[in-house]
């Protein structure tokens, strides 16, 4: 135990335990408002898209452009570039209220993204046999899309939300809190290869919950 001790001297133990709680609170709270914005707009994406139920190809190049560059945008630069807007939605621009709107800001795009591509992947036969019953196009994302692309959505929510697990260690960089913040002040700035280690080794392990609860899902809802 001593030994134990003597390892780890410099870390504060209560500290990680409050920045643990921190890093869940960005990635519960981000990860939520991305699925609740993402989904549809990626659905938009889908059926705007050639050859679609709502093909639009000037909507869909307007979209398209527009989550292209958010993708493309280094996050800890759009925390950056969105410091005066954080600041006016939140009131602030530091801590977890200030890293929010970036962290949903940079995440969305990339899941609605895949929320596309998982689309994509369903049979058109399921779509043309749900039309030739004469649904509407709201019953046929609702009653056809949407669950047959239960899957894929799920797989897409995994990776966005490990995603977000990097984009919060990212933010400690500008003061957000969290398990990033401590591995930055201390473990990077002062040279605490112990605490370094801690917050490594709880974000690798908070990564390896999120993909096994979302294999475990995406698994559950595969069998037909």
């Amino acid at each position: 135990m001593q030994a134990f001790i003597e390892l780890f001297s410099n870390v504060d133990w209560q500290e990680i335990w409050i920045a643990t709680g921190d890093t869940l609170n960005m990635l519960v709270v981000s990860l939520g408002f991305t699925v609740l914005f993402g989904l549809p707009l990626g659905v938009l994406l889908f059926l705007t898209s050639p050859r679609q139920l709502l093909e639009n190809k000037p909507l869909y190049s307007v979209l398209s452009v527009v989550v292209n560059l958010l993708r493309a945008l280094p996050f800890i630069i759009l925390l950056i570039v969105m410091m005066p807007l954080t600041q006016i939605i939140t009131g602030t621009s530091l801590g977890i209220l200030g890293t929010l709107p970036p962290l949903i800001a940079g995440a969305t795009p990339f899941f609605a993204r895949l929320v596309e591509t998982s689309l994509r992947e369903v049979d058109k036969g399921i779509i043309e046999a749900t039309q030739a019953m004469g649904a509407t196009t709201r019953q046929i994302i609702v009653k056809a899309l949407l669950p047959e692309a239960r899957p894929g959505i799920l797989a897409a929510i995994t990776v966005t939300a490990i995603a977000l697990v990097s984009f919060t260690a990212m933010a400690g960089a500008v003061g957000a809190g969290g398990l990033g913040d401590l591995a930055i002040r201390y473990g990077y700035q002062r040279f605490q290869n112990d605490v370094m280690f801690v917050t490594v080794v709880l974000l690798l392990v908070l990564v390896q919950i999120l993909q096994t609860i979302g294999d475990k899902l995406v698994a559950h809802y595969s069998h037909r």
